[in-house]
This record gives structure tokens, C-alpha cells and sequence, in this order.
């Protein structure tokens, strides 16, 4: 699997993302909807990759610089031909190195508390990640997690 910064401006990625943020709306109140459409994503304190095999876009994840030693994992989303395949899995390594990388000494993210969520929820936990009060601005809210890992 090939993972590189992305610009936002290819096809295969904005139907990708566009694909992520209509599976929010189906599962999260437009109040709890979190995830970022493109326009979100191209913020300088944002750094969004694609991930591909072969020509394939296989998925898609975003790190926010919330401060110097905290980061945000965004909008990781892998495409629906390719779940179960190891993706998330690969995406969510590549985070936390870049998050060390960075220097940051915490990563965290916002997720679902509904049951679609529970791989992710699972993954996460997998890596060490810890379930946490809202961090950054969020508050509680009924339909989101917040976890976070110190690394």
C-alpha cells in the first residue's frame, strides 16, 4: 500500500470522501456529525493523505495539528471494495508514526457511539487508544466517543 500527502482535487478522492460524509448522515445527527467534507480538509493545520494499491484508492485518513504535542486523526475512511482487507489497520500505524514523527506526545479522535462504529471503536482500542472526556473544542454529546493515546 502506497500512502501519500493528497491535494484534495482527484476524482477518485473526492467521491471517496463524498461516500465517508453521506455514511455519516445515515448514522449521525447533523448535530453530531463531525467528519469533514473537502473544503474542511484544506486547512493548513491539516494533512490529508490517500492511500492506494496499484491505481486503487483504497482509503483515506487526515491529521489535525491541534497544538504542538496533540494531534487529531480525521476523516479515515477505507473504501467499501476494500474492507476487511487490512486498510484501517495499515492507515491507523501510519498515524500514530507520523503523530511520533511530529513529536506530538497524544493523538485522539472523535468517533460514533452507535453500533456501526464498534470495528472502529474496536481497532482503536486495539492500538492502545483509551476512551476520554471531549478534547479541542467538542463537548459531550450522546453520539460520539472521544479517545485519545499518549505516545
Amino acid at each position: 500500500m502506497d500512502i501519500k500527502i493528497d491535494d484534495l482535487t482527484g476524482s477518485d478522492v473526492a467521491e471517496l470522501l463524498s461516500e465517508h460524509i453521506q455514511s455519516m448522515k445515515l448514522h449521525s445527527p447533523p448535530e453530531s456529525k463531525h467528519a469533514l467534507n473537502l473544503e474542511g480538509l484544506r486547512k493548513p493545520e491539516i494533512t490529508f493523505w490517500s492511500a492506494w494499491e496499484a491505481n486503487e484508492l483504497v482509503g483515506c485518513v487526515a491529521l489535525q495539528e491541534l497544538d504542538s504535542q496533540h494531534g487529531e486523526i480525521k476523516s479515515m475512511k477505507t473504501a467499501s471494495s476494500h474492507l476487511r482487507k487490512g486498510v484501517a489497520k495499515r492507515l491507523l500505524q501510519f498515524m500514530i508514526k507520523e503523530a511520533r514523527e511530529r513529536g506530538y506526545r497524544r493523538l485522539s479522535l472523535e468517533t460514533g457511539s452507535m453500533d456501526v462504529f464498534k470495528p472502529a471503536r474496536r481497532l482503536y482500542a486495539s492500538f492502545g487508544f483509551q476512551y476520554c472526556k471531549p478534547f479541542s473544542g467538542y463537548s459531550e454529546d450522546p453520539n460520539s466517543v472521544f479517545m485519545t493515546k499518549e505516545l
